[in-house]
């Protein structure tokens, strides 16, 4: 298990983490930052200059999970995670993967108001000054630089308070010692609060066949799904199983994910070998036509919390902007083909034959 301890610079994550190893038997303390700080060393200067943050590199955010199920081979009990997490796609790939390995998460939400946590930045930052300030002026200059950096990052957190006091437990730590803290989050996490509950879909292991089916209102808007096991939007749809037809996996997805009974098996629309690129094995991807809801059916539209967050109807123009270039570029030529009337055979996303 991991107790992921989110919340931004401030709010004691890092302190609460070491009170919890003595509430938590057999814990351990994970640090992905470390890993961060290993990519900065192994990776050349110029991929750091294409981003932000190392939050941003894929490499990263793999090797959370990675070194997360290496590590659990190796000690008895739950790890403690403090890191900032605000991005909701970095959280649905990183949970979803733990997930998939089948490694239960604890999110918890350590928070406090900006006024507290203004003036916990400034007094550390105050502290790490006045220590550091007689020996070393360079220390001093990185202790500044790492106050206005925590500062400009309130707002990102502020931004993103919706959407993680929605997915995770919240303890709020303003009138709290760190140890009052650790022991919330000892108790919550004994309660089973914070429990993130993602369906659990393994990692492929081979390449996979895939069935996914276009649903469309009456303005031949489509319809796309948000998971919360993945970044990013997707078709309704999934993995066929084994000696489970396509045509029928693509029926039984849409009636699982959105609670809809198609009345007839969907049409065709295209069928795309997708390439492996490592990690991913790549496979046969099929689009099928599911045709239009009505209003009446779209209003009884149902959402499983475990696998999907959201659904919305978009033109095609919103598709691009809102889903991976590899299955934008599937639905371009299935809606070219749903015009057409006529099926399309793709390879790596371009037609053949």
């Amino acid at each position: 298990m991991i107790v992921w301890l989110n919340g931004t610079f401030g709010a004691g994550k890092t302190t609460a983490a070491q009170e919890l190893l003595d509430l938590l038997p057999g814990s351990t303390l994970y640090d992905p930052e470390l890993l961060g700080s290993g990519l900065r060393l192994m990776l050349p200067a110029k991929r750091f200059e294409e981003i932000d943050d190392y939050q941003d590199l894929p490499a990263w955010r793999r090797l959370v999970v990675d070194t997360a199920a290496a590590l659990l081979t190796e000690v008895p009990g739950p790890l403690i995670t403090p890191m900032t997490l605000l991005r909701q796609e970095y959280r649905d790939e990183i949970f979803g993967a733990l997930a998939a390995r089948r490694i239960p998460v604890r999110h918890v939400l350590l928070h406090a108001e900006e006024t507290i946590l203004r003036a916990r930045i400034a007094h550390r930052a105050d502290a790490a000054e006045d220590t550091e300030a007689a020996e070393d002026t360079e220390a001093t200059e990185a202790a500044a630089s790492t106050r206005r950096w925590s500062l400009q990052h309130l707002g990102p957190y502020a931004d993103a308070l919706p959407w993680l006091q929605g997915d995770a437990h919240v303890v709020d730590t303003t009138r709290l010692t760190p140890r009052q803290t650790a022991e919330r989050v000892a108790e919550a996490v004994r309660t089973g609060a914070g429990a993130c509950d993602i369906v659990q879909t393994p990692e492929p292991t081979a390449e996979t066949l895939a069935a996914g089916v276009l649903l469309f209102d009456d303005q031949d808007r489509v319809l796309l799904v948000d998971p919360t096991y993945k970044a990013g939007w997707e078709f309704p749809g999934g993995i066929v199983e084994r000696g489970e037809a396509p045509v029928h996996a693509g029926v039984r997805e849409v009636a699982e994910e959105l609670g809809i009974e198609l009345p007839r098996a969907p049409r065709l629309l295209v069928l795309d070998w997708e390439a492996p690129k490592p990690p991913g094995f790549g496979g046969m991807r099929l689009l099928y036509d599911g045709g239009t809801l009505t209003d009446d059916r779209i209003s009884k539209l149902l959402l499983p919390g475990s696998e999907l967050r959201e659904w919305r109807f978009v033109t095609e123009t919103e598709a691009e902007k809102m889903l991976p270039p590899v299955r934008w570029n599937r639905l371009r030529w299935a809606l070219r083909a749903r015009e057409q009337g006529c099926p399309l055979h793709l390879e790596a996303g371009v037609p053949v034959g």
